[in-house]
């Protein structure tokens, strides 16, 4: 059986990686700023293999405004671009024989509010993510013998504490993007 502090080390670990993955999927994420992040996912098909794009490129921002892609081998060139192209994020790339421009348009209102409601569904998934692991600390925290009723309520209320601290930090991450998306 564990003690209360593996419990609470085991919650806090978990969480801090449900705030990891938070940060992953908001990275993602389009600001109105020239981004590598917002290729983070596209995956290009190179010689048969499946790879993320900066395992085959290198990704740079000469400005605000534009991403500048250059390939490692030149035979990826034509996969990366069709990658882009193909991926969700509605952006046009620019073959210049050994290099692809990307220049980001402004955002539109209304796509910096579906930005911010897929950041929302981000940071609400995170906070579920934590709800359950406080579920599952709280379980564990019943589970432990030889604690009287008192040291039961007091694991509790540090778990509640936990929680609470790690959802606080969801809120400031997910503010600070909307922030990012809408100015």
């Amino acid at each position: 059986m564990a003690d209360m502090k593996s419990i609470q080390a085991d919650a806090r670990e978990k969480m801090g990686k449900a705030i990891e993955a938070l940060e992953n999927n908001l990275s993602v994420l389009r600001t109105g700023r020239a981004n590598p992040g917002i290729l983070k996912k596209v995956l290009v098909d190179y010689y048969g293999s499946t790879m993320p794009i900066d395992q085959v490129a290198s990704i740079t921002t000469p400005d605000a405004r534009t991403l500048v892609i250059t390939p490692w081998d030149r035979g990826a060139l034509n996969p990366i671009e069709k990658a882009i192209r193909d991926s969700d994020l509605g952006l046009n790339p620019n073959n210049k024989g050994d290099t692809i421009f990307i220049s980001l348009p402004m955002l539109t209102e209304e796509r910096r509010k579906d930005l911010v409601k897929n950041a929302k569904n981000y940071a609400e998934d995170a906070r579920i993510a934590i709800r359950n692991i406080r579920k599952h600390a709280l379980d564990e925290v019943k589970k432990v013998e030889g604690m009287g009723d008192d040291d039961i309520k007091r694991g509790e209320g540090e778990v509640q504490k936990l929680t609470d601290e790690f959802v606080a930090k969801v809120d400031t991450t997910f503010q600070k993007k909307e922030q990012e998306i809408l100015g």
